[in-house]
């Protein structure tokens, strides 16, 4: 992996600390374009990896990246699913029906057949891998070598103890997408020590952390223990603390951390990007 990679939080108006600059950046990214302006900036810079959510959106943007592929050649992304409030939206919208029309891949009926199996056995396999091609659909012709189980869904797992699920997500990823297997995470002791009872080593996982401590379940002190002891790829993220922290307070934090393989971090203007990059390049 990149050591710097570019998140997407600021295109869709999230905000941890300021419900005011959420609505500045709804209003700013509203288009497409502006979008792909702020990433075209970042390669311009030298960041070649964009973590995103699935959006509906961002189905737009890898349609204008496939459309100029001597552009893109060397572009990453690594999918971060599911985006819960797209599902939601869409059956409010489209009704359950239209929901599955419109975001399950392949022969409708085929789908159907397969997924009322599932339900009906409970096979939570056959539902995972449904969710996971659905959500893959946009990425048709982009370099994703690393695709993410988002935090809502990786820490559901944990809560209810289903650590086979992870087995099954790494084994389908690898197999189907030829690509590596990430989790999000709120809780990345209780991940690694999950992910390690069920046989899988050495994983990508990215998890808040910082240097106040802002949601890292657990405590600062236990995280810092785990990245001292455990062999895991480590992708910090929220290292700014929603804003409460400076680019170069929080790198200089990093740095002192061992196993930080990747930060993330999200900016909207060049000069931010610029500064945010250049920190992360001198300090972790």
């Amino acid at each position: 992996m990149d050591k710097v990679l570019f998140g997407d939080n600021q295109f869709f108006a999230v905000n941890h600390l300021s419900d005011e600059k959420s609505r500045a950046q709804a209003v700013r990214f509203k288009e497409d374009s502006a979008i792909i302006k702020v990433l075209d900036e970042a390669i311009d810079l030298g960041i070649n990896t964009f973590m995103c959510t699935t959006h509906d959106r961002i189905a737009n943007i890898c349609e204008h990246m496939r459309q100029d592929p001597a552009r893109y050649a060397r572009f990453n992304i690594y999918p971060c699913m599911p985006y819960a409030h797209k599902y939601a939206n869409a059956v409010t919208e489209l009704g359950i029906m239209g929901t599955i029309k419109q975001y399950v891949p392949g022969n409708i009926f085929g789908t159907f057949a397969k997924g009322g199996l599932a339900f009906l056995n409970k096979d939570i396999r056959k539902l995972m891998e449904l969710l996971v091609d659905a959500e893959m659909k946009m990425f048709k012709g982009i370099n994703t070598p690393v695709i993410f189980i988002q935090n809502v869904l990786v820490d559901m797992i944990l809560g209810l103890k289903m650590y086979d699920v992870f087995a099954e997500y790494d084994a389908y990823i690898r197999k189907k997408y030829n690509a590596e297997p990430g989790y999000i995470t709120m809780n990345m002791p209780a991940l690694i020590d999950a992910l390690e009872s069920v046989g899988i080593t050495n994983p990508i996982i990215c998890s808040s952390i910082n240097k106040l401590g802002f949601r890292m379940s657990g405590g600062k002190e236990l995280y810092e223990k785990y990245l001292r002891e455990k062999q895991f790829r480590a992708i910090a993220m929220q290292v700014l603390a929603a804003g409460a922290l400076r680019p170069k307070e929080a790198m200089e934090y990093l740095g002192t951390l061992p196993n930080i393989e990747s930060v993330l971090f999200g900016a909207s203007s060049k000069a931010n990007i610029a500064e945010t990059k250049g920190f992360i390049e001198e300090f972790v």
